[in-house]
């Protein structure tokens, strides 16, 4: 990977010298570098920049749409196996677990209707998936239909051990206030982490046993540092290992916002023209689905195929496939684009494996099966 990767750098990837076309699904960057793996050939549709470039694998998931129907493909995550677990909304099927050349392995549970969220955690050597049941699920003619949200602690074949309530129950909404989880985060002590990003925008902290201990943040708080609007996403950065952060997802701001462990606020970074889903935190690359942009002339609604992915490291932009190259001027970051070929339509999650390849899982986007991109 590494040998073919430096071939393309030196040769100048996002040079002339290389042909660039179009295709029905995004630009090709023809080449003939061939390794021991295989020969990227003139139906290839690359797509990032700079030294995060990828070959877009559409067919990656090889499963029937009849027998294993998808409706939103939301997230995925890598347990210790090397399988790749995924969190779907489909009444018959809500967890689907794939090996890395996309066969079908598993899959199970109906009872997460509207399957959102998807954290894993090893605990004393065993994996543990915190799902998130954001309370809405897609019903007939496309209509969502509610329900009630829920947290839930399984282990990777779908056991139970333990939901995490409506914060109502314990006194810490109002009632009728709505509790609509989106993500998890599980802290150095096991402390969780809630994001209710469809819902009161708040990041909810509760012990290892899902007892409540503080909660931050929220749509109508009129601190700019502890807003959150559509807090959709929740991670934790363990980028600098001496002082791990709390990351959170402010998607209406177009906007990823750092807390210390406790809720205390550290910065905002602001993604122009980015509507970003959760934070994936890879050594130090921050990765992650951007659901919606704008185009540069007109506007969009939310139900437009308007998404990419961005890759960041530390804390710049570097590379956004699906996108336009990221530009920074006087050091700021200006707004990126959609491809027109729209080669992503919604991304919403990105699972990175051990070789820096990535899995995208997209929302609203014609009932498709994950994407992978293959480094190159």
């Amino acid at each position: 990977m590494s040998s073919r990767r430096n071939f393309i750098k030196k040769a100048g990837l996002a040079s002339a010298a290389l042909v660039t076309s179009s295709s029905a699904i995004g630009p090709s960057i023809i080449t003939k570098k061939e390794d021991s793996n295989h020969l990227l050939n003139e139906t290839d549709t690359i797509l990032g920049h700079g030294d995060y470039q990828y070959k877009l694998v559409k067919n990656w998931a090889q499963i029937s749409s009849t027998r294993i129907p998808l409706l939103n493909c939301h997230e995925m995550v890598m347990d210790s196996k090397g399988r790749l677990i995924m969190i779907g909304d489909h009444p018959q099927n809500n967890v689907l677990i794939f090996d890395k050349s996309g066969k079908l392995l598993d899959y199970w549970g109906t009872a997460y209707q509207g399957g959102h969220g998807l954290t894993l955690h090893n605990e004393g050597g065993e994996d543990m998936l915190y799902i998130t049941d954001s309370g809405w699920a897609q019903g007939k003619n496309n209509k969502m239909v509610k329900h009630n949200g829920r947290v839930a602690k399984t282990t990777v074949d779908g056991r139970v051990i333990f939901d995490i309530g409506h914060p109502q129950t314990i006194g810490v909404y109002k009632p009728g206030d709505p509790f609509c989880p989106t993500e998890t985060a599980i802290g150095p002590n096991g402390d969780i982490y809630v994001a209710d990003g469809y819902g009161m925008d708040y990041i909810i902290q509760y012990d290892a046993n899902g007892k409540y201990i503080r909660h931050w943040g929220g749509k109508n708080n009129t601190d700019e540092r502890y807003k959150l609007s559509n807090a959709h996403g929740v991670a934790i950065d363990y980028r600098d290992k001496n002082n791990p952060l709390v990351v959170c997802t402010s998607r209406n701001e177009q906007s990823f916002k750092w807390y210390t462990l406790d809720g205390k606020y550290v910065k905002t970074l602001h993604l122009p023209n980015m509507q970003v889903c959760r934070p994936v935190i890879d050594d130090n690359n921050l990765y992650a689905g951007v659901c919606w942009s704008q185009p540069k002339v007109g506007k969009t609604n939310w139900k437009d195929h308007t998404g990419f992915v961005t890759i960041m490291e530390g804390d710049k932009v570097v590379s956004n496939p699906g996108g336009t190259e990221p530009i920074y001027k006087d050091g700021t970051l200006q707004k990126s684009y959609q491809l027109k070929e729209k080669p992503i339509l919604h991304g919403h999650d990105v699972c990175v494996d051990e070789d820096k390849n990535l899995y995208i899982c997209q929302w609203n986007a014609n009932h498709s099966t994950p994407y992978k991109l293959e480094r190159i």
